[in-house]
């Protein structure tokens, strides 16, 4: 007799639970896929770094040194070049977003940092995505009731450069 007083209990109380747990799995992979796009632009700053940093930008006429910039950026958005017809490395990511900087364009910060006792000097070289005059890069969140679309702050990454 007990029995039939439990019946339909278990159904009601997963009724009950189904919805945070739903919300809460949802948000959790949304969380998870900003974590990722985050990630990879901060891969993407650090090889497009890494690829101006050897550069030798002192010995470059002008147009070989726009040629290196706009490979740099197109490095950083889509990972490799040419980027005409390839998908950004994260949806909505363009040209726009990306800001470089290097003695030629930032000599106040980015000039003779060190010199170094044969002559040479180390330089820095760097790659921001969002930042100052630039605009910021927004997660979109496929579903928004859950989790709102987020606005990464400035992605950066510095090396340093050596130059003769």
């Amino acid at each position: 007799m007990k029995r039939s007083k439990q019946r339909g209990v278990a159904a009601v109380e997963l009724a009950l639970i189904i919805g945070p747990m739903l919300i809460a799995v949802f948000g959790i992979t949304e969380l998870g896929r900003a974590l990722y796009q985050y990630n990879a632009l901060v891969k993407a700053t650090r090889g497009a770094a890494r690829y101006l940093a050897q550069q030798d930008l002192a010995n470059l006429s002008t147009s070989d040194l726009t040629a290196v910039y706009n490979k740099t950026i197109e490095l950083t958005v889509c990972g490799d070049t040419p980027c005409t017809g390839k998908e950004p490395l994260a949806s909505g990511l363009s040209t726009a977003q990306v800001r470089l900087c290097d003695y030629l364009t930032c000599p106040i910060t980015h000039m003779g940092v060190l010199t170094e006792k044969d002559g040479g000097s180390v330089d820095l070289v760097s790659v921001t995505i969002g930042g100052a005059g630039a605009q910021p890069y927004w997660f979109r969140s496929m579903v928004p009731a859950w989790v709102a679309d987020l606005s990464f702050s400035p992605i950066k990454t510095t090396m340093t450069a050596r130059y003769n």
